[in-house]
């Protein structure tokens, strides 16, 4: 099994856009992973999730993404950029792909 690891990096739009990218497998440590997001969102009012190299993601991971979610509704707009087409189809296959906002 990859081991997951994950990279956060912070790109200011007016000190209130936040952008993390994932890397490997969604899956694993995922209450680490929410709370370390979730730390990240006071004032953000645009979170993106860049997904360009992660190859996996399992329930766990949706939690993380669906909490994160929940959170951004009342503060702005979170948006999935770059998912493989892997990780689309179980977006779709989960009905998550009707709740979350993926672009290319």
């Amino acid at each position: 099994m990859k081991k997951r690891r994950t990279e956060v990096f912070k790109k200011n739009f007016n000190g209130r856009k936040l952008i993390v990218t994932l890397t490997g497998r969604l899956d694993t440590e995922e209450p680490e992973l929410e709370k370390k997001i979730q730390e990240e969102l006071d004032g953000v009012d645009k979170l993106v999730f860049d997904l360009r190299t992660v190859d996996h993601v399992s329930s766990a991971g949706l939690r993380v993404l669906s909490s994160t979610q929940r959170i951004m509704t009342k503060q702005g707009k979170m948006v999935i950029r770059n998912a493989s087409d892997e990780v689309k189809d179980f977006l779709d296959q989960t009905g998550y792909s009707d709740i979350l906002t993926l672009v290319s």
